[in-house]
């Protein structure tokens, strides 16, 4: 078992000012894996002091110097990169083949695209007779999740590096190894004492700590809507920036023009990925009334074909939810829906056949669903897709941006041309035409309750900075 209870501060490994043990689970045994400990405020405040000393330095430090500690920090990941597959597989259930193809992908990609963006990035130029200046805006507060760990951490780590902020990471308490082993390399890696900082604990102490303390200048943020709201009334009364990534409940709209058979396999498939664990998932199926029975049997077939096993094999399978209270918070939803008159097509309650032990689900799909139904307005973070039909173009970007969130939206359709139109209408932050790719350096974020600011790339840069005009 791993004895992470150690926090990462101004440099060193040091012990909780109050041991507070918290147990680490692999959600696929529901055997204790690792323990950590978690922090109290007195904690975040010698962090805090930390990284507020280091700022005075590290905020002057010049580009050259910032690129030469990221390039080292990327080879070290690149180094340790199995650990960190290993990690993510162990600590939220990620099959193996996943964690080391998409999870710890996250990190290396993220950080080269910061060092990417460095090498370019105007933080000054002339206006006129004045100069515009971009500075770090000072100490900042990330505070991370456990779905996509290394993820998050790396989009918000590698950009206030970049810019000349310093750091507290709180990352999830449920998924905390990959952070401290990420607290390795950042250490191996030679930044300056203070300049990252890492605390764990659980987000009604240590998170609200990082929010309402006032020499914390900005706080990141990436979870759910409700904690985020919380997070940022708490940070309301220093009137520090926050930035956040919060819910989704994503549209995919089949336009009468798709590939069916192409369209609806790869919209299942997308939406059970990571166990259905993400934020950006396409969660709801938009299928014109002329080929909704088609699109149905299509969802169904792909479903079946979803499968479900240990996250130790190798290959592409759907492993467990990360805990017991999301596997039961996803079986409440389910249950909703059964409830409220939704169609089930495929999978539905329980556990898949022979898998007793863990927090595994059935890959499970819902048609007849209308935006009145607590499925369609709610994020599940489950492996369930919904299945709604829609009378014409107009009724189906209703429906799509009938919703409080706004964090991505997908289109299927044999004309780019015509699913460029729509996107300009659909209220959210990222657009995917024929589930087409995006890289590390595209602007990641939301519109609506799905949060504000933007992550990665040079567009991740613009959080972490302040503007000041010099005139003369």
């Amino acid at each position: 078992m791993r004895d992470c209870r150690k926090f990462y501060i101004n440099g060193e490994w040091i012990d909780p000012i109050q041991a507070n043990d918290f147990p680490v689970e692999n959600p696929a045994t529901e055997q204790q894996i690792a323990v950590i400990s978690l922090g109290k405020k007195a904690d975040v405040d010698i962090a805090v002091t930390a990284a507020s000393v280091a700022f005075e330095h590290f905020s002057r430090t010049s580009r050259e110097k910032r690129l030469a500690l990221l390039e080292e920090l990327l080879a070290i990941y690149m180094v340790r990169y199995e650990e960190m597959a290993e990690a993510i597989h162990l600590e939220m259930g990620a099959p193996i083949s996943f964690s080391h193809v998409a999870q710890a992908d996250c990190g290396r990609g993220h950080i080269q695209s910061a060092i990417d963006a460095l090498h370019h990035y105007e933080f000054k130029h002339r206006l006129g007779n004045t100069l515009i200046v971009k500075e770090p805006i000072g100490v900042c507060g990330l505070i991370t999740p456990w779905n996509w760990p290394i993820n998050q951490i790396a989009c918000k780590v590698a950009p206030a590096l970049a810019t000349g902020c310093t750091i507290i990471l709180k990352p999830s308490e449920i998924a905390p190894l990959s952070a401290h082993l990420f607290a390795e390399m950042i250490d191996q890696a030679g930044f300056p004492p203070g300049v990252f900082n890492l605390v764990n604990g659980d987000g009604p102490t240590v998170g609200a700590a990082l929010a309402e303390h006032p020499d914390i200048q900005m706080i990141s943020f990436t979870g759910s809507t409700r904690a985020g709201i919380t997070v940022a009334k708490a940070a309301a009364n220093t009137v520090k920036r926050v930035t956040q990534e919060l819910g989704g409940k994503s549209p995919n709209l089949l336009l009468d023009d798709a590939d069916f058979e192409k369209a609806v396999k790869q919209g299942v498939f997308l939406c059970m990925g990571n166990t259905g664990q993400s934020c950006n998932a396409p969660t709801r199926m938009l299928v014109p009334y002329s080929r909704y029975e088609e699109a149905v049997t299509l969802a169904k077939a792909a479903a079946e074909q979803v499968q479900v096993d240990l996250p130790s094999k190798e290959g592409r399978h759907i492993g467990p939810l990360v805990s017991r209270a999301q596997y039961d918070k996803v079986q409440q939803l389910i249950q909703s829906a059964l409830d409220e008159g939704a169609r089930l097509i495929a999978g539905g309650l329980g556990k898949p056949e022979g898998f007793e032990t863990g927090h595994y689900v059935k890959p499970t799909v819902f048609a007849d669903v209308n935006n009145q139904m607590t499925i369609a307005r709610e994020e599940v973070f489950g492996p369930v897709l919904v299945m709604t039909p829609y009378r014409d173009e107009e009724d189906a970007v209703q429906i799509a941006n009938d919703t409080p969130y706004g964090l991505a939206a997908y289109i299927q359709t044999g004309d780019t041309a015509r699913g460029q139109r729509i996107a300009h209408r659909l209220r959210a932050g990222i657009v995917r035409i024929n589930h087409a790719s995006h890289g590390y350096n595209v602007p990641f974020g939301g519109y609506k309750q799905s949060g504000n600011g933007r992550e990665c790339g040079e567009y991740g840069f613009e959080d972490y900075l302040e503007i000041k005009a010099i005139c003369k």
